[in-house]
């Protein structure tokens, strides 16, 4: 899960030296994300289905040859148009993700313990941001942000050795119809992942910008402030995984950490003009609005039909990466023109209307289930 979307992390982080470096501006800076995460989304729904034909190790192993061939090829781009078409080969490993480890703990782990081994998976994705943000952004400085983006591919083909000799062997795969159009709960969810995707995509790829445009730190300080949303994102889907372990209280869940979300980035707005409260708000960030992903892995493995956890966990997760496709241009139109505080308003609405999404979802099932 950490290399499924290192390369996005290690873009966010190392923004700076690619505005330097490359040339790009601030608004190209976010179409990586958008073409990123567009491609991801696309390619989604068939990732599930794939997933369920193919099995978890198969999966898993593609998934982190295709993450590090990504990775190489970003640390080998001469400007913006490669540096493009290296992100969205990445797109493939994030379609695979969610599909391939959801279906690994559905075989072999036993149901009390899927919603703490869930989050720890999903804690994957926060641990990929530390090291963008902290070790990696680090190595920048003495190697260049070109050894550091290579030092990541090393280590993705250096796990894919390790999947392919440890995780067990996939079962034979039984057919299940494709369910294109989504329904029920997975609808709710992969339109509540929309709006939480465009909030999180914004705060992930412009946060290190933010603080050196704007707050005046320097690119290692704002790189930190990317592993402080990965450490708290880690920390939060821990904790509120194995709350959501209770299906009763995983229905609520959604709802109110889209709500602390909000209050996250009404804190981004007002760091501008108290700059301490940055810090906050990256760890805020993580423990609401990064972590109510998790929980909708949570509720999908709660509630899959069988045979088809992997095509439900893509059906959400490319509602997901919609929102990353999405969310950050429209920020970045803002960021160009220096509107900083307005693009995290546009992040607090984006949150709050997650959250109504997610409150009217949990209502609905609250009565559905005292009628029955």
């Amino acid at each position: 899960m950490a290399f499924s979307m290192m390369q996005l992390f290690l873009i966010g982080a190392l923004g700076p030296r690619l505005v330097a470096d490359l040339g790009v501006s601030p608004t190209v800076l976010g179409l990586t994300t958008t073409v990123g995460f567009a491609t991801a989304a696309v390619l989604s729904p068939a990732g599930g289905r794939v997933v369920d034909r193919f099995g978890a190790r198969r999966c898993l192993v593609a998934l982190l040859v295709v993450a590090a061939l990504a990775l190489a090829l970003i640390g080998s781009a001469p400007g913006s148009g490669f540096l493009l078409a290296a992100v969205a080969l990445g797109g493939l490993p994030q379609a695979l993700a969610n599909p391939a480890t959801n279906k690994a703990i559905l075989a072999a782990v036993p149901p009390a313990r899927r919603g703490p081994v869930t989050g720890m998976k999903q804690a994957g994705v926060q641990l990929g941001a530390f090291a963008a943000g902290l070790p990696l952004a680090a190595l920048a400085g003495p190697a260049g942000w070109r050894g550091a983006v290579w030092t990541a591919a090393g280590a993705a083909l250096v796990t894919a050795g390790w999947a392919m000799r440890a995780l067990p062997a996939d079962a034979p795969a039984k057919f299940t119809a494709p369910t294109w159009v989504p329904h029920g709960m997975v609808a709710w969810l992969m339109v509540f992942s929309l709006l939480l995707g465009c909030g999180i995509a914004s705060v992930n790829t412009y946060l290190a910008l933010y603080g050196t445009e704007r707050l005046g730190l320097g690119p290692a300080a704002a790189g930190a402030l990317v592993a402080v949303l990965g450490v708290s994102g880690i920390a939060g889907r821990l904790g509120w995984s194995k709350v959501a372990g209770r299906p009763d209280r995983a229905v609520w869940l959604p709802g109110a950490l889209a709500v602390g979300a909000v209050g996250a980035a009404l804190l981004l707005a007002g760091s501008s003009s108290a700059r301490p409260l940055v810090w906050a708000a990256a760890l805020a960030v993580g423990i609401f609005a990064v972590s109510a992903n998790a929980v909708s892995m949570v509720l999908v493995l709660q509630r899959a039909a069988p045979g088809r956890a992997g095509q439900d966990s893509a059906l959400v997760s490319a509602g997901f990466f919609a929102g990353f496709a999405v969310g950050p241009p429209l920020f970045g139109t803002l960021a160009e023109a220096g509107r900083y505080g307005s693009g995290w308003l546009l992040v607090a609405a984006e949150f709050a209307l997650a959250g109504v999404v997610a409150l009217l979802w949990s209502a609905r099932e609250r009565r559905s289930g005292e009628r029955s």
